[in-house]
């Protein structure tokens, strides 16, 4: 283990973020570079090396962390990161990106800080990038099997790489004129530089994965046509029905889904546009939802120079501590603030929009909304409560409710769906049509990004197991299995 003592001897200390008034000029990430590694090993050390880790129970990908922990403890960069990469395609996504469940589950965490485990794995990734320890692995034989995958998200980069590993011709197709899903476009540069995403796609490129941009299967390509021409297919197209807000005014103009907002913002960070076709500039900003993404809507709209930003939430205020109907080790509701949130705005929680209002142009101008309470397990509207604040620029965050209907995909595969309106799948992550799996939020729901990579991987093995009657991929979860919360 690491240093048995280590937990008594130091104190949690997290990755330093650059001061607001300098981080609020550029999209580079917010995080000070280099920062981690001169404390990191002691951060390891408080890893316990616990007789049951419930740290592993914590993360769906079954990560080793109480070993790479204990390597990077010693400063044994090339062991950490063989370990890291043994239940993890890409640490550098989910160490910049993932809230950390398995945090929430380290025992230490019962009466301590937790173990800073989200950092250690982005230092040991980091570490190995610039040593050059991550490497193509390329497949010794080719099996002579081909297989489409539908998707570039973080399930579909997965099961791609797991795929071609095990010697299958794989090629990705994704509708985007670039490769990474929400990993490209959802998420801010300010959260995640795509350099990241750029230099592992390279990587997959060596092993012999193809990628195909620019084809969104049931409409550039039917989804009929698509399976004819591989073995098999894997759907990893996400969930990305966005939930809407049926109040009156939604049509005026100035009213955008949060992923109507976001790529524009990262578009210009690839070059794409000068300034956003949507933009925050001197407006004054509401984003509905309190969740992640609202929260990358309230950063981007600082960068790009809000009169001011409110971000509305419908639920109570979470608290600063476990509740007790939430104990160790499951995932608390915990009041969080992110960087965005350092970076100034107002959170307003337990309100509820009534109607928008717009001037005569139909641009929206006011935002109304009224507080809420739950009485008797019921959302009911406090009299006298209702206000209108100034909202020019309104972006809707509140969540999704399953993958795309529209193009086609669905209905030309001939898939079923459950009772949420995901995708269906088996034991194997096959759908009810022979050959075609589904992974990540298009059969799971909308989800973390540690479980897409999990369900990759897993509707990996069940694809390799389809094409060769066998497989010795891995499948950290089954299609049934769910957060540990309560």
């Amino acid at each position: 283990m690491a240093d048995p003592k280590g937990f008594l001897n130091h104190g949690r200390e997290v990755a330093k973020s650059r001061p607001v008034d300098v981080r609020l000029k550029d999209w580079n990430e917010v995080y000070v570079p280099g920062s981690l590694l001169p404390i990191i090993s002691k951060q390891a050390s408080r890893c316990m090396d616990c007789g049951i880790p419930f740290c592993h129970n914590g993360c769906p990908l079954g990560n080793l962390i109480p070993e790479w922990n204990d390597y990077a403890y010693r400063e044994d960069w090339a062991a950490a990161s063989e370990r890291l990469h043994a239940t993890n395609n890409f640490p550098e996504f989910t160490g910049r990106l993932c809230p950390a469940p398995c945090e929430s589950a380290c025992v230490l965490g019962i009466n301590q800080p937790a173990v800073t485990i989200k950092n250690v794995e982005v230092s040991i990734i980091d570490k190995a990038w610039d040593t050059g320890d991550v490497e193509p692995q390329i497949p010794e034989r080719l099996s002579g099997k081909t297989v489409a995958v539908i998707g570039s998200g973080p399930a579909g980069l997965a099961a791609a790489q797991q795929l071609t590993r095990a010697g299958h011709t794989v090629a990705v197709y994704e509708r985007a004129d670039r490769i990474g899903g929400l990993l490209r476009y959802g998420i801010p540069e300010f959260k995640m530089e795509k350099r990241h995403i750029n230099r592992r796609i390279e990587q997959m490129r060596a092993e012999g994965t193809r990628f195909r941009t620019g084809i969104e299967i049931g409409r550039d390509l039917k989804a009929t046509d698509l399976k004819k021409r591989y073995d098999a297919v894997v759907i990893a197209a996400g969930a990305t029905t966005a939930r809407d807000l049926p109040a009156p005014g939604r049509d005026l103009k100035g009213i955008h889904q949060a992923m109507e907002y976001l790529p524009l913002a990262n578009k210009v960070q690839e070059g794409d546009y000068v300034t956003a076709p949507i933009t925050a500039e001197g407006k004054h900003v509401v984003v509905i939802g309190g969740g992640d993404t609202g929260a990358d809507c309230v950063g981007t709209a600082h960068r790009q120079g809000a009169a001011s930003v409110t971000q509305l939430e419908i639920m109570p205020k979470p608290g600063e501590d476990r509740a007790p109907n939430q104990p160790w080790p499951t995932f608390p509701m915990l009041y969080k603030v992110t960087s965005a949130h350092e970076e100034g705005g107002e959170r307003v929680y337990s309100v509820s929009t009534t109607h928008f209002e717009g001037d005569e142009d139909g641009n929206v101008q006011w935002l109304h909304l009224v507080e809420v309470e739950f009485i008797d397990g019921k959302l009911t509207q406090k009299p006298g409560t209702e206000r209108k604040i100034p909202a020019q620029l309104v972006t809707l965050a509140m969540g999704f409710t399953g993958t795309d209907r529209e193009n086609g995909l669905v209905d030309q595969f001939g898939l079923e769906l459950d009772e949420r309106g995901n995708i269906a799948r088996d034991a194997d992550f096959q759908t009810n049509v022979p050959g075609v799996f589904v992974a990540g939020d298009a059969g799971r729901g909308q989800s973390l990004i540690v479980w897409a990579i999990a369900e990759g991987r897993s509707a990996a093995r069940g694809t390799d197991r389809f094409l060769t009657g066998a497989s010795d991929l891995p499948a950290p979860i089954r299609p049934t299995d769910r957060s540990l919360m309560v």
